[in-house]
């Protein structure tokens, strides 16, 4: 064995790359993660031709691309892991994982990463697309949107994990992930911005998981959220993160469920 591959980097790296190759040959899994993050925006933009988005200090675009960068985190890392998790988990393949060099962090990470990584690239090129496509200008407050894909990407992997944990088989993913799907997507500020709703309803929505991510994003691009509201939707994110990565070491299953 090579020697990169006793270092966690190397492990994690290899475990990686095996997941990737399965990857690819879960059509549906593809299709969810590649292609509907990318047609679900266009649905939101003819929504926004119904919003009186002027009054709020918005444009089309800057609710499509936060909500773009949204829908891919939903369905690129959240939605692809849970089923990946839980594939792995009921195919015995954890289990093995765990008797090797491998530790528990590492199989987690190692088994995202893929996920991740085109989470990352998938929003990146959305942002881009959304910017030309939309003629935005540039981002008045980038340092918003780059603290906040980060912290979006890891809080979905860990809400995939945890998640997994009370999914059966792969086909109750289906199900199993449609609480937080639908509720990121009504009410965390994708299908239409928060400024719309009624104060006390969007007082709620705020403190969603997704939600700040959502804010962080737009307020990139309009520059417009205070210190204030920069520092509540961190540490509404920090705070959401840490909860789902405890209830990973809480609650995560390694072996099939009986």
């Amino acid at each position: 064995m090579s020697s990169t591959l006793t270092t966690p980097a190397g492990r994690m790296a290899a475990l990686a790359r095996a997941e990737l190759t399965l990857l690819g040959r879960s059509r549906g899994t593809l299709f969810a993660a590649l292609f509907v993050p990318l047609v679900l925006p266009f649905s939101v933009y003819s929504a926004t031709r119904d919003m009186d988005l002027a009054e709020h200090g918005l444009t089309a675009g800057t609710v499509i691309l936060p909500a773009a960068i949204g829908f891919s985190l939903l369905f690129a890392v959240y939605g692809a892991l849970v089923g990946v998790f839980t594939a792995r988990r009921e195919e015995l393949v954890l289990k093995r994982l765990r008797t090797g060099e491998l530790r528990d962090n590492e199989i987690l990470a190692g088994s995202a990463l893929p996920a991740v990584t085109t989470g990352l690239t998938q929003s990146v090129l959305l942002a881009a697309g959304c910017a030309v496509l939309l003629d935005m200008p540039a981002p008045r407050a980038p340092h918003l949107a780059v603290l906040a894909l980060p912290l979006g990407l890891v809080l979905c992997a860990a809400l995939a994990a945890v998640t997994s944990a009370f999914t059966r088989t792969t086909e109750s993913a289906q199900v199993t992930t449609l609480p937080v799907v639908f509720v990121s997507m009504l009410f965390s500020g994708m299908a239409f911005p928060l400024e719309l709703l009624p104060d006390r309803v969007a007082s709620v929505c705020e403190v969603l998981p997704l939600t700040p991510v959502v804010t962080l994003v737009r307020g990139g691009w309009t520059g417009e959220l205070s210190a204030y509201e920069a520092t509540g939707a961190l540490l509404t994110a920090l705070a959401w993160t840490t909860v789902a990565v405890f209830a990973v070491g809480r609650w995560f299953r390694w072996e099939p469920r009986r």
